[in-house]
């Protein structure tokens, strides 16, 4: 059931970008000699939930889209660093937030086709405004609070495009919503 890796070679090696070429022996024998996989780190987002109730999203421009959109708070995860340390860490520097109950809700796949990463998806509960934001050079990021009920309508009208934050942001509400 499992390919079986004939060859590999990299193409393309820098820190966010690492191309793979491998050629590939499918379990029925046939070969792909050209097979690319993306080598990424693993990354985390995160859902944040105020003391309040509201939900701390973030906008921020993207640049292979072209477009600014909402997003929750999200990283990666840096060599050596725990995975939950992680997480707080983002929602810390991109949001100013932090505190709270931490819970796992999720851990994804964003292309296991072509991509070698993981997205590890938390639930920050009872979150409180601890600092001023602490973003890179290359960030540009607002926070933005929401009641429960926009978010859902943000998700409806595709205002949420990053499939990896709909995905957890989905699984939430279907979750407070008994369904699973």
């Amino acid at each position: 059931m499992d390919y079986k890796t004939l060859s590999s070679q990299y193409l393309h090696r820098e820190p966010w970008l690492t191309v793979r070429k491998d050629a590939v022996e499918v379990p029925n024998g046939h070969v792909i000699p050209e097979y690319y996989v993306l080598e990424y780190p693993d990354w985390v987002n995160a859902i944040g939930i105020t003391k309040d109730g509201k939900m701390v999203m973030i906008r921020q421009h993207r640049y292979g889209l072209g477009r600014t959109a909402y997003e929750l708070c999200a990283g990666v995860i840096e060599e050596g660093e725990d995975i939950l340390e992680s997480a707080k860490r983002e929602m810390l520097e991109e949001t100013g937030y932090g505190n709270g109950e931490w819970k796992k809700i999720m851990t994804i796949s964003p292309n296991p086709a072509t991509q070698t990463n993981l997205v590890h998806c938390y639930l920050a509960t009872g979150i409180e405004k601890l600092a001023d934001q602490k973003l890179e050079k290359s960030e540009d990021i607002t926070v933005h609070l929401f009641e429960q009920d926009e978010v859902k309508r943000m998700l409806a009208n595709d205002e949420i495009i990053q499939a990896l934050h709909a995905a957890p942001l989905l699984k939430y509400f279907t979750m407070e919503a008994g369904i699973i």
